[in-house]
């Protein structure tokens, strides 16, 4: 037989005419489904997760109802000995600070939902109204000194105000405005308009808090000031000037009272020292080191029965490592940084000058806030009596916080995308489905013919 004529192109297999068949090939792997495959996917996912419009609005607003909550809890906690000492309750700062977060989630749904106008249009009267309560607290008879700090006014019974943390919401959001308006005429490149009238205004409030002795709030302040500057574009050379000014000042300060000179001998120490002026310190970190990874118990901290002093105010956190470990711990960091990335995200994508000052100095306040708190816990830097923001115990920190939380909420919700996003997730309410359904069925009827039942 002749031999069959082969197609062009193609040439007989080596196995077939060997009489032998093709092994099978194996199932083909799927790509990307490695470990490396695995983790770059999970990796675009969180990046498109963390794109999304909505993501800094919920990262505020999460973060900060978890660290409320939790901080209710561990002020509960830190706080019931103290109050048995007291002859009280064993819930009574418990119930005073609910009571405050109560009235700060008023206070922070409705910063939420003012618009940025309504907030321009407070600065003023806020920054009016803070300066004249912290003067009226050096009046004699007013004012009241505590822990040797007169920063104090009495409203009646167990409430006190203390006007200075106030002072921290209303310089954000005067200089905001501030700055905004001379951004829009754009004078914020000449020197003059930068610092005038914003420093002398915070050293305004600089002042009247040291005059109560508050090291700690001046620092947070001073945070925001230079945070605003920041934000601002103040030139390195004018930043550094006012920043080597600012250390001159504090460290007077420091150097002219021997109680400061003591908080910053106490960094890193690890016995109390002489007449126990290390006591606080060193009794932290006792709390903090025998938490373990996952702690002693929710209750169960030893430190809280008299040997840590202020357990449910500025030391809270050692509380906290001491009865839920360093899986606590590193749980209200996680939270704090959340935050602090949102408040960044936030300034980042807007195009309100406004919006980004003060969400800046909001971002600002509370990360440096928590940093200071945090790091004199742990023995990095001297104690300078500033409560954990909205974790510590003490409604005079706490409703001004949560309503500078409000704010950032709003600035997330006014992103066009955001706003957009938002728009499309909120449902019909019942009445108007029930009135499109009513039209619908009228235009069905006329359109029946006549003859029709």
């Amino acid at each position: 037989m002749p031999a069959k004529q082969m197609l062009p192109g193609r040439r007989p297999s080596a196995l077939r005419a060997q009489g032998r068949k093709r092994p099978a090939a194996g199932p083909k792997r799927p790509a990307g489904r490695g470990p490396l495959g695995r983790f770059r996917g999970a990796q675009q996912q969180v990046r498109r997760a963390w794109d999304r419009p909505l993501t800094a609005y919920y990262l505020i607003f999460g973060s900060s109802l978890l660290i409320t909550v939790l901080g209710l809890v561990m002020v509960y906690s830190a706080s019931m000995i103290k109050a048995l000492q007291l002859g009280l309750g064993d819930a009574y700062f418990f119930k005073k600070q609910f009571l405050a977060a109560l009235i700060g989630t008023v206070l922070m749904l409705v910063a939420s939902r003012m618009p940025v106008s309504l907030h321009r249009a407070l600065s003023y009267p806020v920054l009016a109204g803070t300066l004249f309560l912290m003067a009226l607290v050096q009046v004699p008879g007013i004012g009241v000194s505590i822990n040797g700090n007169q920063n104090w006014i009495s409203l009646g019974g167990p409430f006190m105000l203390q006007p200075s943390e106030f002072g921290k919401l209303a310089l954000i959001l005067w200089g905001a405005d501030l700055l905004a308006r001379k951004g829009d005429k754009g004078l914020l490149s000449q020197w003059k308009h930068l610092l005038v009238p914003l420093v002398p205004v915070a050293f305004l409030l600089l002042g009247l808090i040291m005059l109560g002795g508050d090291m700690g709030t001046a620092m947070i302040l001073g945070a925001i000031l230079f945070g605003l500057l920041w934000l601002a574009g103040a030139p390195t050379r004018l930043f550094v000037g006012v920043l080597a000014f600012a250390g001159v000042i504090v460290a007077l300060l420091i150097k002219t009272s021997p109680h400061r000179m003591d908080r910053l001998e106490c960094i890193g120490a690890t016995d109390p020292g002489r007449n126990d002026l290390c006591w606080q310190a060193v009794h932290g970190i006792y709390a903090l080191a025998s938490g373990g990874w996952f702690g002693s118990g929710l209750g169960a901290s030893v430190e809280k029965w008299g040997q840590l002093p202020e357990a449910h105010t500025d030391f809270i956190f050692a509380i906290t490592g001491e009865e839920l470990g360093l899986a606590g711990t590193l749980s209200v960091l996680a939270l704090f940084a959340a935050l602090g990335y949102a408040g960044i995200r936030v300034a980042g994508r807007t195009e309100d000058s406004f919006v980004r000052f003060a969400a800046g100095g909001v971002t600002t306040w509370i990360t440096a806030q928590a940093v200071i708190n945090i790091g004199a816990v742990l023995g990095l830097l001297p104690i300078a009596g500033v409560p954990l923001p909205l974790f510590s115990y003490g409604g005079s920190a706490l409703l001004p916080t949560m309503f500078a939380v409000g704010l950032l909420i709003a600035f997330a919700r006014e992103e066009p995308a955001a706003r957009a996003a938002l728009a499309m997730r909120q449902p019909k309410s019942g009445w108007r489905r029930s009135g499109v359904r009513w039209k619908s069925m009228r235009r069905r009827v006329k359109k029946r013919p006549s003859g029709e039942r």
